[in-house]
């Protein structure tokens, strides 16, 4: 949520910040309500200090007509305070809820357009794997390796709804303790968050538990959402918290089945475990100071850079071809400041092309607003809203993609990367 001051402030920018988002608000009809509330609200003050100096004054020694005369004017000044704390406490929540609909600031240097085309590629990292053997997909490994089965997962829950087998249990067990060891070399504390949350909690992470466009499962009977992202949970956990700055930042680890109701177009290259259902994620969550580091940049932009590296260093450990997006401003969602995916090389898509696999974004202070979260200023003062970023350290079900896919062999065996062989009893999957 974006500060209110600062859109009264800056409406222009607000609103030419919400249309290359491509989340078009009437700014000025915003600001409007705002002054209006805010001249409500003085008014109301003065009256109410009207009705104080009467209700005082009334100690004092009178007539019995200017005693009668005061009460009644006391009289009409209460009834003045109560018409004007219905009009400000009907326009408060308008104003809060209008706010909550506008998307956060956008980083300068962010591509602005609305299509995959207009984002901007940062780097590749590797080069793709030229095979002497007609590459398959991971569905086709899957079923030969007797790895996944989409029919049973169909049967049981639905379409995009799969069961994991043999191999690919160990395989994704592994995936999870190789990106949990990484990010606790670096600092982070590992979490198993609850897979379920209140809508409000979700509604403060940016998501939308409810309507038509939501991709939220709801929980019927309950006010409880299933989460799309351990993001939701961790973000969640400090709600309503002020924060000691000496304890920032707080870097978090949080593994969590992740479901997700809409799971995207058809197509070759949304097939299989590419868009499903349900899967699970390690996600990173970050909560820093709202301050400017040394070089100018806003503290959260130098951890942003930190949580790339490491999506970065996990994918170069496993061996798959990446490359880095810069996402643009049109497919940020509402709490991005910026935006960077790591795409990797899947070869077994038409061609060969690249997927999908992570994202981090740093959502500045636009999270923690709506949350509640904040530290005290650097010598106790008052206290303001934190930074918030994450990013995904593996989501497993496109991991075990780009494994089975990149590291398949010629006699449809499977070898498993050097970062993964101490978590796993075997060295390669197959041939059967």
């Amino acid at each position: 949520m974006l500060d209110i001051r600062h859109v009264a402030a800056h409406p222009q920018e607000v609103a030419r910040n919400c249309e290359i988002r491509n989340m078009p608000a009437d700014v000025e009809a915003l600001v409007a309500l705002y002054r209006e509330r805010n001249a409500k609200l003085t008014e109301l003050e003065n009256v109410r200090a009207d009705s104080n100096a009467v209700a005082k004054s009334m100690q004092g020694k009178m007539t019995p007509e200017e005693r009668q005369q005061t009460i009644e004017q006391g009289r009409a000044l209460k009834l003045r305070v109560a018409d004007l704390e219905a009009v400000v406490g009907e326009i408060d929540p308008r104003l809060d809820t209008w706010l909550r609909t506008l998307p956060n600031l956008t980083h300068p240097d962010v591509p602005v357009g609305n299509t995959d085309d207009d984002h901007r590629e940062l780097r590749k990292v590797g080069t793709p794997r030229p095979f002497d053997f007609q590459p398959k997909d991971h569905v086709q490994l899957g079923q030969d390796l007797d790895l996944i089965d989409f029919e049973a997962g169909a049967r049981v829950a639905g379409q995009k709804f799969y069961f994991l087998k043999n191999e690919a249990v160990l395989l994704d067990l592994a995936l999870q303790r190789f990106a949990i060891d990484r990010l606790m070399a670096h600092g982070y504390m590992p979490v198993v968050t609850p897979d379920l949350a209140r809508p409000d909690i979700l509604e403060g992470i940016g998501f939308n538990p409810r309507g038509a466009e939501s991709q939220v499962y709801s929980i019927a009977g309950h006010d409880l959402c299933l989460v799309g992202t351990a993001e939701i949970t961790i973000g969640g956990m400090l709600r309503d918290t002020i924060l000691d700055p000496d304890k920032l930042p707080i870097r978090i680890a949080g593994i969590s089945h992740c479901f997700r109701t809409e799971a995207g177009a058809g197509g070759r290259e949304s097939k299989g475990l590419y868009r499903v259902h349900q899967f699970t994620k390690v996600e990173m969550f970050i909560f820093c100071g709202s301050g400017t580091a040394d070089d100018g940049r806003m503290e959260s932009e130098h951890f942003h850079d930190e949580l790339l590296a490491i999506e970065e260093e996990l994918f170069t450990a496993l061996e798959i071809p990446y490359r880095v997006i810069d996402v643009c401003s049109g497919d940020l969602g509402a709490p991005a400041f910026r935006k960077f995916d790591i795409e990797a090389w899947m070869p077994g898509r038409q061609g060969g092309s690249y997927g999908e696999v992570t994202s981090t974004s740093n959502c500045t202070d636009y999270q923690s607003r709506r949350l509640g979260i904040r530290a005290y200023g650097p010598d106790g003062g008052k206290p303001r809203a934190v930074h918030t970023l994450n990013g995904t350290a593996i989501a497993l079900s496109r991991g075990i993609i780009a494994v089975l896919e990149n590291h398949q062999q010629a006699d449809g065996s499977i070898a498993i990367p050097k970062a993964l062989r101490p978590y796993l009893p075997f060295e390669q999957i197959g041939p059967r």
